[in-house]
């Protein structure tokens, strides 16, 4: 039962309340926590609804402004003229380093000077009730002053376009002089000036600053794009989707591209004709990361310039995920996938096209089997995670991932991991391994589990060595994870997306759904983060006994029956049991499967 004496003691959370946006259960929650706040400043019910028990801001601090009659702002801030917000920036940035700091602390912003009160400062907050704002207002010399409401997303949409985040490491490119003379046994005129080029313009800072970026913000790749009139594109790959970090303008692709090859072994800077393959490792928060260099030759506008695209995989071994049930399998998946990892012989083959997680699932299976009983051995060109209690073979010019794939019978092997069957002689090969009494790990590229029984046949593998020595094929994608922060409830089906997936809207409405909506902490999109999704082809009898008697051609279609039949679910079953879980939403699962 709520106080009747209320509206008295805490009018905020008696306007809260009276209004719905908060029940008695959670006024009587934010008033103990009120009651036993030991912050240096006292803070008021709104503040302790948004910060601690995770209430929309706006949603609470715009009751607030009504309830104490603070004006808000209401133009958008894109409407804003051109000459005020010149004005607001030079406030800000004359109002010293302290100022300006608790400014962007508190989310405050010096809006104008009245225009009928000319000593008196408007102030714009998105918390108006802030103990701090008086300090700031000092702070800004202003002898009067106004606050006034601005929502939180215009608020950060205005300092988003009045101070754009300072990149650190763009601001140290800046300041950096001349860090190095690289020479050449026969320097040209051409690399003569490409040297000056990379002098003058303090690459190094920029390639080493992306490289810590791209492990900061958790980025899979980094991609230096080559553009006509003295410009490179640095992207970041981050969930998946690639986004624009920085654009060296004034400077030459080709110096940019000298620097990554100067900063990377293996590589040769003065070769620009073919493709490169280097790698590259530092310590970054004092851990150890290492890249994975890719150059190709690219076609440029431009005759005189010879373009290369830079791809840099960042492998960054805190990553590895070492417990399976991190790895999102479940159901039949789950307990086929870990079956078939605890055969004492057998072929596990993980398929999906590039960047879908299979030497994340590998690896994860591997931690599963390994331990000091047991020789572990894998071949993997390049190797992309170091794997405790594994010997992972090094393949460089004197021993390429043939030879050792060739080799590695007569080391002794328990456990094998291959890190791609790339050929005919690559899959013969791990095929013997599994059928010598080997535990045997591998990837193949095809779209889903039943097809890769059909390449390995068109490479010429027998079918009753395919039958016999495959445990399981698992069929992996990886598709965005919805933000917890602000997904929201689906309450209007889009008919025609679901008929044409084939998707009854009446069921699916006894399920609850979420879809995206986009907030600060997933940067608007809507997600965040990524979700691995399976389909386990597990090698029962009858699945055993359709491949054998398999005549010109692997029936595929015979094969996903049985699977069916097993309790196999395909690719984007598995997605839509992700969305009944509200992991992710319908959009994402049909855009990332086919409906086989």
């Amino acid at each position: 039962m709520i106080d009747t004496n209320l509206e008295m003691t805490d009018k905020i959370g008696y306007l809260l309340f009276k209004k719905g946006i908060i029940d008695a259960a959670m006024l009587e929650r934010a008033l103990q926590a009120k009651a036993n706040d030991r912050s240096k400043i006292k803070r008021n019910l709104a503040q302790i609804l948004v910060q601690d028990f995770k209430f929309d801001h706006d949603t609470i601090f715009r009751e607030v402004a009504i309830l104490y009659a603070f004006r808000e702002l209401d133009t958008p801030p894109e409407e804003i003229p051109p000459k005020r917000m010149n004005a607001i920036k030079t406030m800000i940035n004359n109002a010293g380093e302290q100022v300006k700091s608790q400014m962007l602390e508190r989310k405050v912003v010096p809006f104008m000077y009245d225009e009928r009160i000319k000593d008196k400062l408007i102030l714009a907050a998105i918390d108006p009730t802030d103990r701090n704002i008086p300090k700031i207002a000092f702070g800004l010399n202003a002898k009067k002053y106004e606050v006034i409401y601005i929502k939180k997303k215009d608020y950060e949409k205005l300092i988003q376009l009045i101070l754009p985040p300072e990149n650190v490491f763009l601001k140290m490119m800046e300041e950096a002089g001349p860090e190095i003379q690289i020479e050449s046994e026969e320097p040209s005129l051409d690399e003569e000036e490409l040297d000056a080029e990379i002098n003058k313009s303090a690459l190094i800072n920029l390639v080493e600053g992306a490289l810590v970026e791209g492990v900061r913000k958790g980025a899979s790749d980094i991609h230096f794009v080559p553009k006509s009139g003295h410009k490179t594109e640095i992207l970041i790959r981050i969930d998946g989707n690639l986004q624009s970090w920085h654009v060296q303008d004034g400077t030459l692709p080709e110096a940019v591209v000298a620097v990554v090859k100067d900063r990377s072994k293996g590589m040769d800077r003065f070769e620009r004709e073919r493709a490169q393959d280097g790698f590259i490792q530092r310590e970054i928060d004092n851990h150890v990361i290492r890249f994975r260099v890719s150059v190709l030759p690219m076609v440029g506008t431009e005759l005189k310039n010879k373009f290369e695209s830079v791809v840099i995989r960042i492998l960054d071994d805190r990553k590895v995920i070492k417990d399976l049930d991190q790895l999102g399998l479940a159901g039949y998946a789950r307990s086929a996938f870990v079956k078939a990892i605890n055969q004492p012989q057998g072929m596990v083959i993980l398929t999906g096209p590039t960047g879908s997680g299979k030497s994340t699932t590998l690896v994860a299976a591997l931690y599963q089997v390994i331990d000091p009983t047991v020789n572990v051995l894998t071949v993997e060109d390049p190797v992309e995670y170091v794997i405790e209690g594994a010997r992972q073979l090094k393949i460089g010019y004197k021993m390429n991932f043939e030879q050792a794939i060739r080799s590695i019978l007569r080391h002794d092997p328990d456990i094998v991991l291959v890190g791609e069957m790339r050929d005919k002689e690559t899959a013969e090969v791990a095929i013997k391994l599994a059928n010598t009494g080997h535990l045997t790990f591998s990837t193949l590229h095809t779209n889903d589990a039943p097809s890769a029984v059909a390449r390995l046949y068109k490479m010429g593998i027998e079918p009753f060595l395919i039958a016999y020595a495959i445990n399981i094929i698992v069929a992996q994608r990886l598709i965005r994870r919805l933000c917890n922060h602000c997904k929201k409830r689906v309450v209007n089906y889009d008919e025609a997306v679901m008929i044409a997936a084939g998707l009854n809207i009446a069921e699916w409405r006894n399920h609850t759904v979420f879809e995206p909506k986009g907030c600060d902490k997933c940067n608007e999109t809507g997600y965040k983060g990524r979700i691995a999704i399976h389909e386990a082809l597990y090698f029962t009898k009858e699945i055993r006994q359709l491949i054998v008697r398999s005549g010109i051609e692997v029936d595929e279609e015979k094969i996903r029956v049985q699977a069916k039949k097993d309790g196999s679910f395909n690719l984007r079953e598995a997605g839509l049991e992700k969305v009944k879980l509200g992991l992710t939403s319908i959009e994402e699962v049909l855009g990332g499967t086919s409906e086989e």
